[in-house]
């Protein structure tokens, strides 16, 4: 991992009550000091000092190098920074090198270091490392919006966090407390600020993981963990977009057991799925449906989202039972959908009731909604719609992401304003 510079904690102002800028240097100022340390010259910045004005905000930050000589530089800014110089108008969802990483590591007792950024790069890790040898390891997914005003937007980043702190206790590894982690993906957020997409284009997915980066040879946890940070602006995850998907069903392969770790957002779970979702994807389709692997006949989840079913006024999707994953996008659109007058049902789905609904959708923090086209189950293919997008599934992700991108009043108090 590169060594040049790393950016100290962003801290609010504990006094103020309203809007303010969480501030970093300029893109180009933090580059010209980056540029002139050798791979040994570490820069270390203290927290950035925040003062609240009518017009601009404005920082100092005392930076000192390794052998003791001090300086200090001061910053205002009024305008946003310079966009990365990419095509907005063709992202794809892949991974994209930004400016910097949130790196923050722990002993097995749960004591977190102070986390700190660090310019984009590879990690060092032993071969003996917990997260190599037995997949000691969790990853979350949430996104950051540019509104038109030039505020960013985090949508619900306290439930990550929380689901981040269950499935850590599952696999036992310690996790960030729900401020440390929401504080480090507004830090990461804020100093990879010029890749955020502008409005319409996409957004900046940022992937939080946690690892057993110590070495252990025995089956046992890990004697360290790193928390690490890493964003990377994306488009639509599907190449259909909004445009419907066709998914099969797979019958031999299950994504996940009674008593397993279907539940929590393991690394292992997703390995799991590729083979079924390699297969599915040579013979032309989007992705794979996972039934239980008990019956056998009952809807669990795609690969890496949920999924609904709709019939008239009746939503249906897979109860949260341990093998499916409690997804943030999934409990936001069945609070959207009760707030709309639709009957939501959390319980066991059929395959026959899935293949006589009027529409299916499924729901992800990378696809947030994305309307089925047709469901292939032991060669019958069944079609939903003329278009495949269905009233329903347009209407929910039309509020959905409103609210998420700030052309919405939100009224459920989701979001988190950064700047």
């Amino acid at each position: 991992m590169e060594s040049g510079g790393a950016l100290a904690g962003l801290h609010r102002n504990p006094t103020c009550h309203h809007h303010y800028h969480l501030l970093r240097p300029p893109r180009t100022a933090v580059n010209n000091l980056l540029s002139s340390s050798s791979s040994t010259d570490k820069r270390h910045f203290s927290p950035l000092t925040l003062k609240k004005q009518s017009h601009f905000a404005s920082y100092s930050c005392n930076c000192s190098i390794d052998d003791g000589s001090a300086f200090q530089v001061a910053y205002s800014a009024s305008a946003p920074p310079e966009l990365a110089n990419i095509d907005w108008d063709n992202l794809g969802f892949g991974v994209m090198p930004t400016d910097y990483m949130y790196n923050m590591k722990c002993t097995r007792d749960g004591n977190f270091s102070k986390g700190e950024l660090q310019r984009f790069g590879n990690i060092e890790l032993s071969p003996a490392s917990g997260i190599l040898n037995y997949g000691q390891g969790l990853f979350e997914g949430l996104k950051a919006y540019k509104r038109h005003d030039g505020n960013i937007l985090l949508f619900r980043p306290e439930e990550n966090a929380l689901r981040m702190k269950m499935g850590a206790e599952r696999i036992c590894m310690p996790s960030p407390s729900v401020e440390q982690f929401v504080e480090a993906v507004k830090a990461t957020v804020l100093a990879n600020e010029r890749w955020i997409p502008p409005p319409g284009k996409g957004s900046l997915y940022i992937r939080p993981l946690l690892m057993g980066s110590g070495a252990i040879l025995g089956v046992a946890p890990a004697p360290e963990y790193t928390f690490l940070i890493y964003v990377s602006p994306v488009g639509n995850y599907f190449k259909e977009g909004m445009a419907p998907i066709n998914l099969v069903i797979e019958t031999e392969m299950h994504r996940a057991t009674p008593g397993g770790t279907g539940g929590v957002k393991t690394i292992g779970n997703y390995a799991a799925v590729l083979k079924a979702q390699s297969a599915a994807k040579a013979k032309g389709f989007s992705d794979v449906l996972y039934l239980d692997s008990v019956n056998k006949r009952y809807l669990e989840e795609v690969s890496s989202c949920n999924v609904f079913i709709v019939k008239g006024n009746l939503i249906a999707t897979p109860a949260i039972k341990g093998t499916i994953l409690p997804g943030i996008t999934r409990k936001s659109i069945i609070d959207v959908a009760l707030s709309q007058g639709f009957q939501v049902e959390e319980r066991q789905v059929s395959v026959d009731e899935l293949l006589d609904a009027d529409e299916v959708f499924c729901t992800g923090t990378a696809v947030v909604v994305s309307p089925v086209g047709s469901i292939t189950h032991l060669g019958k293919r069944v079609s939903y719609g003329s278009d495949g997008v269905g009233r329903v599934s347009k209407q929910l992700y039309s509020t959905l992401t409103s609210l998420q991108m700030g052309l919405a009043t939100d009224n459920m108090n989701w979001t988190v304003e950064l700047k």
